[in-house]
């Protein structure tokens, strides 16, 4: 049943009882499993993550207010169910709670049983499960927080009044207390999960200190602490070094001495969960924003006067001469931003917003939150963290007729969402597992923090021979080059290490996404994306139709017909019966605005799904998906 219209959710609700909760190893409950069982009288909410996923960290911030304001009501579970083979690792799921600061109870999901039990079909998922233990709403996506505000405000009403709610916090609470001020006494004594870092021309190497909600900096031993930009609290604001405050900040960047000098700082910060870009006078201490609003970019327009456009997740950043700005690796709409500091801009640069993997013109390629920029000469490298690919940009050839420069995509490693390992060879057979990092080496090569391998590769450009470096690293995030050699930034072991190591080739297999296929058949099947508008919300359909969706597939060939963009949510595609399989690349979006207002407040939802299939005789004929809504009858 496809729902598009304002039924609520207690309207549309189907009895459907939540599966059991069940999983190899627990964190913030002092080791004991949770059961809904046990949970009965709380409304129950579910988040299947995975710790590289940028949306499922966006989700975590929204669902903090929600925790606290339901404390005594609501009980939280994260269900992480990996897309990575690291992510499956119990030591991965514990750094992840770590440095994100989770607080709710967290049970690991390594074969991906609740996810299958919960028929989810994309991360970040949220399920909502009511005082009586049946399912009552399903979200995919993000977004959904004042949504779910109002989801959660309704049942807590209607099952007062039945008497089936109970209040109280539970005895994690304090569990999560102890664990605030432990990270508070360690806070500032050394790096906790530092992710990039940058040398300047006098040797001093600058450090994003993640965890520590602020930006390092080191003599060039790469040992004495000189000293800090920010207070370590998390925060966003400007001012001098010791008041400034960051949240998880990522790239860093050093502007050229003539730019510098006239925009008054030296050192551009990508403050990643604030959704800004920071300026540091490296002289004064002094601490600026310099682009972004503080809002996350959902949808429309992100050109324009750089205090007035809304950034999402700006996890690298690099000064590009051939272009003339700083390229912000914007992981979290999966795309690239050109900032220009001296007129005070921003712009698209290339990508289009849509995940997956796809070269050519760089307004039509296709990013997967790309996590780590490198310039050399006119080539600009990055990897793509969600393909496991490593990239690069250059001019193209030609100019566009407008006389404009364009820009050229190429992928150097990689696929797919769905394909890594660790495998070293030529360029088109070798593997990387979730890189965040890379650094142009010395004699010209590329080095790449190989993040999920717990490695340091090298790709060589002129025989597009890629090896091994260094192995068995905690989560390396970024490398840097010093006048004495070159630094990793380890993360999960919170420090710089030299890279030594000899080069040796790994032999590896190719790995897959855990997530299990869909069984579809080939021909024609009917694909339904469910939209329920929150409680109090109807579709906006004033300027036109409220919705839209968009279909592709890689590889192209899947799908024979009904690609494209239309503005109904369901649709008849065909697939290939002669294809074994591929994904399904679906792009769902709904406008929705307060139903009783006279000026109401609007906001759009978004989702995309990257859907592996398997092209089977006797497979389904339906593709289900869930937007918003409760589950289908």
């Amino acid at each position: 049943m496809l729902l598009t219209s304002g039924v609520s959710a207690e309207q549309s609700k189907s009895r459907v009882r939540a599966p059991e909760l069940t999983g190899d190893a627990w964190w913030n409950t002092g080791g004991e499993p949770l059961t809904l069982r046990g949970l009965r009288g709380r409304v129950v909410l579910l988040d299947f993550w995975t710790s590289g996923c940028i949306n499922c960290l966006h989700v975590l911030d929204e669902l903090r207010p929600l925790e606290e304001e339901f404390a005594d009501v609501l009980v939280t579970v994260g269900v992480h169910s990996p897309k990575f083979a690291h992510e499956g690792d119990r030591e991965s799921v514990a750094a992840a709670v770590a440095r994100l600061g989770v607080e709710h109870p967290v049970v690991s999901d390594p074969d991906m049983s609740l996810w299958q039990q919960y028929a989810v079909k994309a991360w970040p998922t949220l399920v909502v499960v009511d005082p009586e233990g049946y399912v009552v709403h399903v979200a995919a996506g993000e977004g959904h927080g004042e949504a779910l505000r109002r989801v959660i405000a309704d049942l807590v009403e209607e099952h007062e009044r039945k008497g089936t709610l109970r209040r109280g916090e539970l005895d994690w609470s304090e569990i999560a207390r102890t664990q605030r001020e432990e990270a508070e006494r360690a806070r500032l004594d050394g790096l906790r999960f530092p992710s990039k870092a940058v040398v300047t021309a006098e040797g001093r190497v600058l450090v994003a200190d993640t965890a520590n909600h602020s930006i390092a900096e080191f003599a060039s031993d790469a040992e004495t602490l000189l000293r800090r930009f920010g207070s370590g609290e998390r925060g966003a604001a400007d001012g001098a070094f010791d008041v400034a405050r960051f949240a998880e900040p990522s790239g860093l960047a050093l502007l050229p001495p003539h730019v510098a000098d006239r925009v008054g700082y030296h050192l551009i910060v990508a403050d990643t969960a604030n959704n800004l870009l920071r300026g540091v006078d490296l002289r004064t201490g002094s601490v600026r924003t310099v682009a972004g609003t503080g809002r996350q970019w959902r949808d429309g327009d992100d050109s324009g006067k750089a205090g007035e456009v809304d950034l999402t997740s700006p996890w690298d950043v690099r000064w590009w001469e051939t272009a003339g700005g700083v390229v912000i690796a914007m992981a979290g709409n999966h795309t690239l931003s050109l900032f220009d500091p001296v007129e005070g801009t921003i712009s698209r640069f290339a990508g289009t917003t849509v995940e997956g993997l796809r070269d050519g013109e760089a307004g039509e390629a296709f990013f997967a939150q790309t996590s780590g920029l490198a310039v050399a000469d006119d080539r600009l490298w990055f990897v793509d963290a969600e393909t496991s690919a490593l990239r690069y940009l250059e001019p193209a050839t030609d100019d566009a007729a407008d006389g404009e420069r364009r820009y050229v995509v190429h992928t150097s490693v990689g696929s797919d969402l769905f394909t890594f390992g660790h495998r070293d060879g030529t360029a088109d057979t070798a593997l990387l597992q979730h890189p965040l990092g890379l650094t142009v080496l010395p004699d010209g090569a590329i080095g790449i923090a190989d993040t999920y391998n717990g490695a340091v590769r090298r790709f060589d450009p002129g025989t597009g021979e890629v090896s091994t470096l260094v192995r068995e690293l905690a989560e390396p995030s970024d490398l840097v080059v010093t006048d004495t050699g070159v630094l990793v930034v380890e993360s999960a072991a919170h420090r710089l290490r030299p890279l030594h190591g000899d080069t040796e080739v790994v032999a590896g297999d190719a790995l897959a996404v855990r997530r299990p296929p869909t069984v579809l058949g080939g021909g024609e099947v009917r694909l339904t994306v469910t939209f329920v508008p929150p409680p109090g919300e109807k579709l906006d359909d004033r300027f036109g139709p409220s919705t839209r969706l968009e279909v592709s597939a890689s590889p192209p060939e899947l799908l024979v017909d009904g690609g494209g963009v239309g503005t109904d949510l369901e649709r008849t595609v065909t697939l290939a019966d002669d294809v074994e399989g591929g994904v399904l690349q679906v792009v769902a979006q709904a406008a929705s605005c307060a139903s009783d207002a006279e000026h109401p407040v609007c906001r759009i939802t978004r989702q995309d799904w990257g859907v592996p299939v398997r092209i089977e005789s006797g497979g389904a004929s339906a593709l289900p998906l869930v937007m918003a809504g409760t589950p289908a009858e």
